[in-house]
């Protein structure tokens, strides 16, 4: 079908995008409403004596400012944590309230401390300049190995020694003693830096109540609408879900940051109940870098274990990671059930054992930012294997086919108790390495230009799908137009092309006629799980080809009663019933026009984990005069087990490589170590990578299809970012290995690459000296 499945279909929703014409929540209007504007602490440990509004609440065009004591008053709860885990001796983890504004003490610099409401957005914003508070400064901390030192100072009474969670996957005892047992250990120390997911379009919303029928309404830009619902409302006002819809109009980026729930998401609601009219708060780009979840910020320490045919023997992880000063919804997800199950990536491993420990500290709060844990999981497999590889004096690509779990071997449990269902990585790689030119790089790195040529190889491989339910309701109304229902979100990704080709294909209709409806809780569709963990085709591709089928089905019934036949009898090809050997036919529009209208329901779940893999090979040449970085070349094989759309693929992989090579170059979010004080608070101090910082990439795919999905697909969503850093850093290594550099934290900025060299060369020169 020219349309079907595997095409290239150019994406239907650029047009309102590139013509100015999407509607985003900050377009969106209602007859009398208010703005909002949140007061923040300007430091990031203090004792909060007192918030004082009086002046506030004063000034012209204002209409209220609220504090915690006001919150308290009204009996409005905390924030949800969703995911909650035990210590590793069995002790529950504690659960400080992350209330909607301070009470008491600041936790982190730009922590929520009042809100206020005025009648125009500069008002609001005069206003809360002019809340006063009295706050008594406490020692900040702001790394994970400083605040669980014995003398730190301590943000939660309930988490002593600031220790948010103690959690571990597999037998240390194990693991040491097969890696005493062992040829040879390769030993590394590494740092996953903090980032600020900065999005496109920042954080918003919207508040409504409707007195009379008790009713709340939120209009917020988020991963999912339900999910917001579901994960904020009751906990927050104690109130029954269904008195509160959501709606998320188009989205500017998410990113993983705008799947949970914000304080100002609740807040806005509280200040329309209280002042009976709409109420709305936009973030700037200034608040952004403070109050937005940011994501990474861990340090590992790791050992791999060879036996004497430099077969692996052991993996052992210990990993130091922040909360932030909040606990957010998935804040120990990513570090524990997300990252270390992953660890072994692609290879045959038969101990593993990670040890974390998660720590509360004065900065911002740490969540889900694209791959949540993957990423960091493949970064710290991928630099061990490639520094075994150096130490040993093998190709790095012959360390990793030696070491691959071959296709034979599928489906295969890994150590950490992970079944990955299909994959042949030893092939994806050296397609990869054809594609990059791989033999032919020795010839490119002996140019004399003065410039310190390397070449990275990474693989990675990733669990998509958060185990769960997506459902979807597709329409055939009686003058042909065709509405798809899905509870997933788009944020960018291309999700309407995606679910136009899926229905276009599976009725046989035109794809103009087709729209896709997301993002309102007032849409009735079975259930909804949002937009997370490159879950939309996986959960919600099977939930609409369940619902195109029902629909079918109904048709089908319908258009046999219609030709006097039985259904059993009918053909069914490109929109329309036949019967074979007559040229008796209708079309499936006309069945839904002659039975006023044609609905089919679908119900998807799937509980196992797709494994979407693939092999990054990056080409770098470096300056060292200068320390500068420049990308020449990146390839990318990927499995994602079935191509729906290779366009809207390629940009998903393009967009994540961006992003990956972004923390591996460019971006690291900096607070200074004794106040806590964000350093890098804009985009001239946080390095957010430009178009001439990534070259153009080359993006195919060798895919296996996934045997427990039935479209046979593997998620995509995150991938390129998730193996970009390793590919990108053994890069940089291998260009500087000349000099007897071995490792480099992220990012790799000109500054820290010229010191390493200048370091190096200093080294060298004492070492000729000796």
């Amino acid at each position: 079908m020219k349309f079907g499945l595997g095409q290239p279909f150019r994406r239907v929703e650029d047009l309102r995008f590139i013509t100015g014409t999407g509607r985003f929540t900050d377009d969106i209007h209602y007859e009398g409403e208010l703005f909002a504007a949140v007061v923040r602490a300007p430091v990031a440990h203090g004792v909060l004596n007192g918030v004082d509004v009086s002046a506030a609440r004063e000034m012209e065009e204002v209409l209220a400012a609220y504090t915690a004591d006001d919150l308290a008053a009204d009996g409005i709860g905390s924030l949800p944590v969703i995911i909650v885990l035990d210590h590793v001796n069995g002790e529950k983890m504690p659960l400080p309230a992350h209330t909607l504004l301070a009470g008491g003490k600041v936790r982190y610099l730009g922590e929520p401390v009042a809100f206020v409401v005025a009648t125009s957005a500069r008002a609001a914003q005069d206003a809360a300049e002019a809340v006063m508070l009295d706050i008594d400064d406490l020692p900040a901390v702001v790394e994970p190995a400083d605040a669980l030192a014995e003398d730190a100072p301590e943000l939660f009474a309930e988490a002593p020694g600031n220790l948010a969670l103690h959690w571990r996957l597999g037998e240390i005892d194990a693991a040491d003693a097969a890696l005493d047992a062992s040829a040879r250990v390769v030993e590394l120390e590494l740092i996953n830096n903090r980032i600020v997911v900065s999005s496109m379009e920042p954080r918003n919303a919207i508040g409504l109540y409707d007195a009379e029928a008790g009713q709340f309404t939120l209009v917020t830009g988020s991963q999912g609408s339900h999910m917001i619902r579901d994960f904020m409302f009751e906990g927050v006002f104690g109130l029954p879900a269904d008195r509160l819809r959501v709606i998320t109009p188009d989205v500017g980026g998410g990113f993983g940051m705008k799947a949970i729930p914000y304080p100002e998401q609740a807040l806005v609601l509280y200040a329309a109940r209280k002042l009976g009219r709409p109420v709305r708060w936009q973030s700037s780009r200034a608040e952004a870098f403070l109050s937005d979840t940011q994501g990474r910020d861990n340090a590992s320490k790791a050992w791999l274990g060879l036996d004497a045919e430099n077969r692996f023997t052991a993996l052992k992880v210990e990993t130091l990671a922040s909360a932030g000063g909040a606990l957010s919804a998935f804040g120990v997800y990513c570090p524990t059930l997300s990252g270390p199950p992953m660890a072994p990536g692609v290879y045959k491993v038969p101990v593993v054992a990670t040890d974390v420990r998660i720590a509360y500290t004065n900065n911002a709060p740490i969540d889900a930012y694209r791959g949540a844990g993957r990423p960091e999981a493949a970064y710290l497999i991928e630099r061990l294997v490639d520094k075994a590889a150096r130490e040993i004096g093998i190709g790095p690509d012959a360390l990793r086919a030696l070491n691959m779990i071959p296709p034979e071997e599928m489906p295969h449990t890994t150590a950490t108790g992970v079944t990955y269902d299909s994959g042949d990585f030893v092939r994806v790689m050296h397609k990869a390495m054809e594609a990059a030119d791989w033999a032919g790089f020795s010839a490119r790195r002996a140019v004399a230009d003065g410039k310190l040529r390397g070449i990275g190889l990474a693989y990675y491989i990733e669990r998509t799908g958060v185990p769960g339910k997506e459902g979807a309701r597709v329409e055939i109304a009686t003058d042909g137009a065709v509405i798809v229902h899905v509870g997933t979100q788009s944020t960018g990704q291309g999700h309407e092309t995606t679910y136009v080709q899926m229905t276009a294909e599976a009725l046989g209709l035109d794809p103009a006629c087709i729209t896709v409806k997301t993002g309102d809780t007032d849409h009735p569709i079975p259930s909804a799980g949002g937009t997370v963990a490159s879950r939309s085709m996986v959960h919600g591709g099977g939930a609409v080809k369940l619902a195109a089928g029902a629909l079918l089905a109904k048709a089908s019934h319908a258009a046999a009663k219609l030709l006097e036949v039985n259904e059993r009898e009918l053909d069914f090809d490109d929109g329309l019933f036949r019967v074979p050997g007559t040229n008796r036919h209708v079309g499936i529009v006309d069945v839904a026009a002659k039975v006023g209208g044609l609905e089919g329901i679908g119900d998807f779940e799937q509980m196992i984990g797709t494994f979407p893999n693939g092999a990054h090979v990056c080409e770098v040449a470096v300056d060292p005069e200068t320390g500068f970085i420049k990308v020449k070349r990146y390839t990318v094989v990927d499995d994602f087990g079935r191509t729906l759309n290779p366009l809207v693929l390629s940009g998903q992989v393009h967009g994540g490589i961006a992003q990956g090579i972004g923390q591996a170059m460019t971006e690291r979010t900096v607070y200074d170590p004794e106040t806590g004080q964000l350093l890098s608070g804009s985009f001239m101090d946080y390095g957010l990578p430009r178009a001439d910082d990534v070259p153009f990439f080359s993006v195919t795919t060798q895919n296996t299809p996934c045997t427990t999905n039935p479209l046979g697909i593997k998620g995509a969503g995150e991938a390129g970012a998730i193996g970009a850093p390793p590919a990108f850093v053994n890069a940089v290594v291998d260009a500087l290995s000349g000099l007897g550099i071995t490792h480099l934290d992220m990012p790799l900025t000109p500054s820290r690459v010229w010191e390493a060299v200048q370091a190096a060369k200093a080294l060298a020169r004492q070492t000729s000296y000796d």
